[in-house]
C-alpha cells in the first residue's frame, strides 16, 4: 500500500467501486490507485516524450542543456518516433484482433471447426458482394472462404486497396491521396512505421506524423472495421435488447465467472458453456443454485450487445470486481487486462484463466482456445470455476449494490432499422435542429482521473445540448450505472432529442458495442457524408476519449482525426515536448485534414467547445447553429 490512505471519495464516482475500495484497504488489498500513488510524480521526460531509448547510443533526454540526442536528433523527431511506435502498437492490437477473426471465418468455411459457425448469413452476403466477392449461386461456406481470402489480403499489400475504401467519401479520399497518407496495407503500416523510427530513417518530424495516420487508417478502416463486421457475421448482428450493469451483477448463491479482454470467439464459447444443463446440474451438487457469467470491459460488451449478459464493470472496476469474494474464475483473452488481477485473485479463491498464447499472465492457468477445440476447453473452464465455489469464503463476500437496466444492442443495422431502413429520417432531423450532432465517446479509464467523472459528465452536457451520444468500451458501464442507457433518460436531454429519441424509443445515448465497434460510428459517419454529398469533415459530428489511457485509444484517436472527425482528449499524449508535434496535433492538422485534437481534462468545459465546433459545422452547411 502506498505511505498514505487514498481519499477514496475522491478516486470515483460510484457506490460500488468506493464499497470495494474500503475493503480493499481493510483487507490490505492493492489497487490500481495504490500503485499510481506509488508511482507519483511520473518522470517529466517520459511524460513530454523527450526520452529516446531506440538504441543503445542512449538513452538519451532531451533538455534545456541537451537539445539533442548523440545521434543528432531532436525533440521534435524523438516525439515523433515515439508517437509513431505508440500508436502503431495500438493500430497492431485491433488489427490483430481482426485477423484472428478473420481466421476464426476461414476455418468456419474448411470445415475445420463445428464449433463456430455463420450466425448471420445475410450479412455475410450482403458484406461479400460489397467488397466485391462474387456471391450469386454459391453457398454460404464458399462465400465465408472467399470473404476470408480477401480479408486476409488487408494485411498486405497485393489488394492494392482496404476492402472498405468504397465506405469513405471520395473527398475523404482525395485528401488522403494528395497527403499520401491513403492505407496500403494493416501489416505494410506498422512495418513501415517501425522501420521508419529506426534510427538513421525518418527525421522529419511532420513526415513521421504523417505516417502515423496512415498506420492509424489502415487500423481503422481495415483491422478494427473487419473485425466487427465478421464478428457480427460469425456470432449474429445486435439488435437492441435489455441488460444490466455493476457489481451488483454478481450472485452471492451462484457460481460467478467473469470474461473480460476483447476477443468474442472465447466468451461466446464460455457462455454457452454455462448454459449447459450437465454444468449447471454439476454446480447444484456443490451448493451454488447456478452459473452466473458476467462481463467486463470490451468482451463484456460484444456479449452483452449480442447477448445480453451483464456487464460487472469497465477497465478500473476490474480489480474491485475480485475484492468482492464472489468470483470463482476470470476468463481472459487479451488487451486492458491488469497482471495484477493474479496477485488480487490470490488474495481470495478467485483463479484466472488465460486462452491465447499471446497474452500469458504468470500465476494464471493457460487453457489455450483453438478453433477446433472452443467447446471442450469452454466446458473445461466452467468445470475449474464449479469447483472453486467450495473454496469461497462467504464470510468476505460484499457484493455492493443492486444492478442498474440498461438498453444495448445499436448497431448501424438495428439503428437503420429504427429508423426505417434509411438514414433519410435522422438527416432530416439534424437539418431540423432536432439533433445538432452527434458524438462518440469512447475508450478507458484512466486512474489519474475520478473514475468515470468526465465520461458521465461528458456525455450528460453533450445530451443537454441536443447533441446524440453515441458510446462504446469503457464509456459503456459508465454510462450505462448512470441511468443513461434507457429511454427514460431523455428527460436529461434537451426538447429535440427528447423528441427524436422518444419517438424512436431509444435512449439518448446510445450503445454500439465494444472499443474495436468504433468502425460501426465511422462508417456510420461516413453514410451520412455519402448521403449528403459531402466529407465527413462537414459534419456536426465529433469525438471523444476523457478518460484514455492506452495505445489503442491514441490510434482511435488518430484515425478518427485523419477521417475528418474533431476529437477531445482529456489528457494529450507524450508529445508535449515538441511544439512541432504538439501544434500539429492540436491546430495544424484541421489544416491538413479537416479536423484535429482538443485537449480539455474538464468534461463541461470540453462540452462548450465541442458544442462550438458543431455550431461551426451546422452554420457551414447552412444549417441554424
Amino acid at each position: 500500500m502506498g505511505a498514505e490512505k487514498l481519499n477514496i471519495d475522491g478516486l470515483t464516482i460510484w457506490d460500488d467501486a468506493k464499497q470495494m475500495l474500503r475493503k480493499a484497504e481493510q483487507e490490505g488489498i492493492e489497487t490500481a490507485w495504490d500503485r499510481l500513488q506509488q508511482q507519483t510524480p511520473h518522470c517529466k521526460f517520459g511524460e513530454s516524450g523527450v526520452c529516446c531509448r531506440l538504441c543503445t547510443m542512449g538513452p538519451c533526454r532531451i533538455s534545456k542543456k541537451s537539445v539533442r540526442g548523440v545521434c543528432g536528433a531532436d525533440a521534435d523527431v524523438i516525439v515523433a518516433r515515439n508517437f509513431g511506435r505508440f500508436v502503431a502498437g495500438g493500430s497492431a492490437g485491433h488489427s490483430d484482433h481482426g485477423r484472428d477473426c478473420i481466421e476464426a471465418l476461414h476455418a468456419v468455411a474448411q470445415g475445420e471447426t463445428d464449433d463456430y459457425t455463420i450466425k448471420d448469413r445475410d450479412k455475410l452476403y450482403r458484406i461479400a458482394e460489397e467488397v466485391g466477392v462474387p456471391t450469386e449461386g454459391k453457398e454460404p461456406l464458399e462465400v465465408a472462404g472467399e470473404l476470408a481470402a480477401d480479408f486476409f489480403e488487408n494485411y498486405g499489400t497485393t489488394k492494392g486497396g482496404l476492402s472498405f475504401i468504397g465506405r469513405v467519401p471520395e473527398k475523404r479520399q482525395k485528401i488522403w491521396a494528395d497527403l499520401g497518407i491513403t492505407p496500403r496495407g494493416v501489416d505494410r503500416e506498422i512495418a513501415e512505421m517501425m522501420h521508419r523510427t529506426h534510427m538513421g530513417c525518418d527525421n522529419d518530424a511532420a513526415n513521421t506524423m504523417l505516417h502515423a495516420a496512415r498506420t492509424c487508417l489502415a487500423d481503422g478502416w481495415a483491422g478494427s472495421m473487419i473485425a466487427t463486421e465478421v464478428s457480427d457475421i460469425l456470432f449474429g448482428t445486435p439488435s437492441p435488447g435489455k441488460s444490466q450493469v455493476n457489481l451488483g451483477v454478481l450472485k452471492k448463491d451462484q457460481v460467478n465467472i467473469l470474461v473480460h479482454g476483447h476477443n468474442p470467439i472465447v466468451s461466446e464459447k464460455i457462455m454457452e458453456a454455462v448454459n449447459d444443463p450437465a454444468l449447471i446440474k454439476l454446480a447444484r451438487d456443490k451448493g451454488a443454485t447456478g452459473i452466473n457469467l458476467a462481463g467486463l470491459c470490451c468482451t463484456g460488451n460484444e456479449l452483452m450487445m449480442r447477448q445480453g449478459i451483464p456487464m460487472a464493470g469497465n477497465h478500473l472496476m476490474t480489480e474491485l470486481a475480485v475484492i468482492t469474494g464472489a468470483v470463482e474464475l476470470i476468463v481472459v483473452d487479451y488487451q486492458c487486462i491488469m497482471p495484477s488481477l493474479v496477485q488480487v485473485g490470490s488474495c481470495y479463491h478467485t483463479k484466472m484463466v488465460t486462452t491465447a498464447d499471446k497474452a500469458r499472465f504468470t500465476g494464471a492457468d493457460h487453457v489455450k482456445f483453438e478453433m477446433n477445440n472452443g467447446m471442450e476447453q469452454a466446458e473445461r473452464v466452467v468445470r475449474m470455476a464449479i469447483d472453486r465455489f467450495g473454496m469461497r469464503d462467504q464470510a468476505r463476500v460484499e457484493i455492493p449494490c443492486e444492478p442498474v437496466d440498461i438498453v444495448t444492442g445499436f448497431s448501424n443495422e438495428a439503428l437503420l432499422q429504427a429508423l426505417g431502413g434509411t438514414p433519410e429520417p435522422l438527416i432530416e432531423a439534424i437539418k431540423a435542429g432536432k439533433i445538432r450532432g452527434a458524438v462518440g465517446i469512447v475508450g478507458c479509464n484512466n486512474p489519474k482521473y475520478k473514475h468515470d467523472h468526465c465520461n458521465v459528465n461528458l456525455a450528460k452536457e453533450l445530451i443537454k445540448k441536443d447533441i446524440l451520444v453515441l458510446v462504446t468500451g469503457c464509456v459503456t458501464t459508465a454510462a450505462g450505472k448512470a441511468g443513461l442507457l434507457l429511454p427514460g433518460a431523455i428527460d436529461q436531454a434537451g426538447p429535440g432529442l427528447q423528441e427524436i429519441c422518444g419517438a424512436l424509443g431509444i435512449p439518448p445515448v446510445v450503445h454500439m458495442g465494444s472499443c474495436v465497434d468504433n468502425a460501426r460510428i465511422l462508417q456510420l459517419c461516413a453514410l451520412l457524408a455519402n448521403a449528403l454529398g459531402v466529407d465527413i469533415s462537414d459534419l456536426p459530428v465529433a469525438a471523444s476519449s476523457p478518460e484514455w489511457y492506452s495505445e489503442k485509444a491514441a490510434a482511435i484517436g488518430t484515425y478518427a482525426v485523419a477521417s475528418g472527425i474533431y476529437t477531445h482528449l482529456g489528457h494529450p499524449p507524450n508529445i508535449t515536448g515538441s511544439e512541432v508535434v504538439a501544434n500539429l496535433a492540436l491546430s495544424g492538422l484541421d489544416d491538413l485534414v479537416g479536423a484535429c485534437f482538443l485537449v480539455e481534462p474538464d468534461p463541461f468545459k470540453a462540452a462548450d467547445l465541442i458544442d462550438d465546433r458543431i455550431k461551426s459545422k451546422r452554420t457551414a452547411l447552412g444549417l441554424e447553429a
